[in-house]
Parts: C-alpha cells; sequence; structure tokens
C-alpha cells in the first residue's frame, strides 16, 4: 500500500501549526489599538469603550457577597437558574406589554456570548448574515470567525433640514437591506438602540423585517442591549412588543449598561421555545453555566433595581447635554445630533477622513482624551468618532474642553 501523501499545512506567522484562516484573518479591534496606547495612564480621559464610570451599587454586589458566602459555588443550570428565568421572564412581560413564558429565556454568559451562541447555532461556512451598520465590531466578527460573510447594510444619515425634533439622525432603508439578503442568508442582525449612533429602530420597521423573516424564513438577531438607556419613556421599541413565540427572532440583552454591570458577563436572551434546549447543548459546550453567584446577583438587580435605572438614564442624559452644548461649536465637528438612547456621541471630524484610527490615536497621545475611530464599526464611518459620555460631568467637560484645543491645532 502507498503512503500518504503528506500536505504541509499552510504558514500563519509564529504559528506551529494550522490554525483556520477564518480566525487568523480577523482583524485586531481598531478601539483596542487606540486604548492599549495609553491603558493604566491617569492623565488620559478612556472615552473609547462602552461603560460608565459608575460601579455596581452596592445591593447587587451583596448579593453576590451573600451567594458565595452560602457555598453558591458549584455548577448550576446551564440556562439560568429557574429563579432568575421566572424573574426575567416576569420583568419582559411588564415592561413590554406581551406574555413572554419562562421556556423562552436563557441565561447567557454575557450579551457577547449569546450573540456568539446563537451564530454558532446558524452559520456554516459559505452562509451570510446582514448587519445593519455602524454596529459594534463583535458581531461581524463572529460571524468571519464561523466561516461566514458578514454583509453590512448602512444607515442612511438624515439632512439637518429633515430631523425636525428628533436626535440621532439616522434611519434605516428597509427594503434596500432585504434586498442585500440571498438564499445563503441566515440572519439579519440589528442593534436598537445602536451603538455607536444612539439610532432607534421604530415599531413600524420592526413589522416590517418581523413579516420579511416570516416570509424567507431568515432569522432576526435583535441586541436591544441599550433597551432601556432612551430618553423618553421607559424603554425603546422592542421585537418583543410584536413577537409570537414561534416566530424567527433571538432578543439578545445584557446587564452591563442600565444596572453597571460591564465586569460581570451576564445576559440573557429570548429565543423560540423549541429553541431551548439547543442552546442549552451549545451553553454547555461553551462554558457550562453562568456562576450561581453572580446570577444571584443578577436576579436582585432585576427585582429590586429599577431605581437605579432610572438613575443612570438621568446620569447620562446630564452629561449628554454637556457634549451636546458644546460639540456642534468645536472647530471641524461637522456633523453631530443628541442621540435618542444609548450614551455615545456619534461625531464627524473634517479632515480626518483618510486617517480616523490614526487621528484617535493622535487624540489619545496629544490631547490626553481617547475615543473609539467611526472605523471600528464598520464601512462608510471614515471620519467619525464615538464618544462615551456615561461619566461625571466634570470628566466629560474636561473631554470636550481637551478635544476642542487639540481641534484647534488641526
Amino acid at each position: 500500500m502507498p503512503e500518504a501523501a503528506s500536505v504541509a499545512p499552510p504558514e500563519y506567522g509564529a504559528f506551529p501549526a494550522y490554525v483556520r484562516p477564518a480566525v487568523t484573518g480577523i482583524e485586531t479591534q481598531q478601539i483596542l489599538a487606540v486604548s492599549q496606547i495609553a491603558l493604566g495612564d491617569k492623565s488620559v480621559i478612556p472615552l473609547w469603550y462602552g461603560e460608565s464610570d459608575v460601579p455596581t451599587p452596592d445591593f447587587i454586589c451583596k448579593a453576590a457577597q451573600d451567594a458565595l458566602s452560602a457555598g453558591e459555588t458549584f455548577y448550576s443550570h446551564k440556562r439560568g437558574t429557574p429563579e432568575l428565568r421566572e424573574t426575567l421572564a416576569g420583568y419582559m412581560s411588564d415592561l413590554y406589554g406581551r406574555e413572554i413564558g419562562v421556556d423562552r429565556v436563557s441565561v447567557t454568559a454575557s450579551g457577547m456570548s449569546g450573540i456568539m451562541l446563537l451564530f454558532q447555532c446558524l452559520i456554516d461556512p459559505g452562509d451570510n448574515a446582514i448587519i445593519a451598520c455602524p454596529v459594534w465590531p463583535n458581531a461581524q466578527s463572529v460571524v468571519r470567525a464561523l466561516g461566514g460573510e458578514a454583509r453590512f447594510h448602512s444607515l442612511d444619515r438624515v439632512p439637518p433640514a429633515e430631523r425636525g425634533d428628533e436626535g440621532g439622525g439616522w434611519r434605516l432603508d428597509v427594503e434596500a437591506l432585504k434586498a442585500k439578503c440571498d438564499a445563503r442568508t441566515r440572519a439579519i442582525f440589528v442593534n436598537s438602540p445602536n451603538n455607536p449612533t444612539g439610532w432607534v429602530l421604530p415599531a413600524d420597521q420592526i413589522a416590517e423585517l418581523l413579516s420579511f423573516a416570516r416570509e424567507r424564513g431568515i432569522w432576526i438577531i435583535a441586541d436591544e442591549v441599550y433597551g432601556r438607556m432612551v430618553y423618553d419613556g421607559r424603554a425603546a421599541p422592542s421585537f418583543l412588543e410584536q413577537v409570537e413565540p414561534d416566530d424567527p427572532v433571538f432578543v439578545v440583552n445584557s446587564f452591563s449598561k442600565s444596572w453597571a454591570m460591564t465586569g460581570w458577563r451576564v445576559g440573557w436572551t429570548v429565543h423560540p421555545p423549541q429553541f431551548g434546549e439547543l442552546l442549552g447543548n451549545m451553553i454547555e459546550f461553551n462554558y457550562s453555566c453562568v456562576p450561581p453567584f453572580v446570577m444571584q446577583a443578577a436576579d436582585v438587580a432585576i427585582r429590586e433595581g429599577e431605581p437605579f435605572v432610572r438613575r443612570m438614564v438621568d446620569y447620562c442624559r446630564e452629561s449628554r447635554d454637556i457634549v451636546f452644548d458644546a460639540l456642534p461649536g468645536l472647530p471641524h465637528v461637522a456633523d453631530c445630533a443628541p442621540p435618542d438612547a444609548s450614551f455615545y456621541a456619534f461625531f464627524r471630524i473634517d479632515g480626518t477622513q483618510d486617517r480616523t484610527l490614526a487621528f484617535a490615536q493622535q487624540l489619545v497621545r496629544e490631547a490626553k482624551v481617547g475615543v473609539a475611530p467611526g472605523t471600528a464599526f464598520g464601512p462608510g464611518a471614515e471620519g467619525w468618532y464615538r464618544l462615551c459620555f456615561a461619566q461625571k460631568p466634570e470628566t466629560v467637560r474636561e473631554a470636550v474642553r481637551r478635544l476642542g484645543e487639540a481641534l484647534e491645532r488641526l
């Protein structure tokens, strides 16, 4: 019998053996390319990441401490404890005015983990997902890591004369988005309220996308992590206000933003009830379960945290007003409008379109203020920048002052 032919593995830098090209081809996040310049430098005002400077409130921390003291350190339910899932189901049923069954709720190790798990269930190599952008960069990277194609559909910028009293100034062309779907489209990914723009998908367009998904058998993954960070009303419009239990829709959420729990890494997803067992298997294969003491803290966050959520919104509203009182008057700032939701300013600086990342890095080095480059959020955002204003008013004022001085030298 002849010997089998040996095939030399392709070379990938310093790796000693084969690594999937879909993984090695993923670029380092551009936000990291800015932040790593000055992490730990106390003289820099770091507004590049999407998190507040507010620590997790004491009542949530105490719940975790109590659970640890009680020995809640063993394996737990892979889809979340029954208590937390029931709490989440009741919370969402009240918030959206529709009954959300416990069988439709699974707890995940962060909203990002939920997105990863869902795409693992949906994407084969060669499949594609339509992603409305600008958008947080991790969703597209997940699709690519799985061997799929991330097809971007850019939001349209609304001219100032057409904006009226609405903030943000962005809109989605649903018909154009639908036209990008083909036989290999497995999902449409929509982040509303949107990071980085603060755009909010209106209820009539939710209905349009839902009808299309039902007709074509395409999944919708709705990232609604900023659903409570709205400046008018209790919550942003949600797919959960319109979906039936068996609709092809996943809604992803997280404790990170509204409950100031970014480092806890806990979130949840709402899905068709028949999807629960499959998602539970994927959770088991990825990380077994969310730590039980973290779930106990999350349960208390929902049950007792409504006053804190309202304070977080008011906290961000104050800093939003500071930013947008100053930002439009800064040199070279050509396009900005206060967002309807989220805690970001997304604005354009003329003269930096061909060096967006480099200019963000320059701001860190020279002005000691850190913002995220718009090019991190998909195509069409050259010359745009994201600033997280979920910070103390005095911090935001100083950051805008430094930015203004830097722009005077541009």
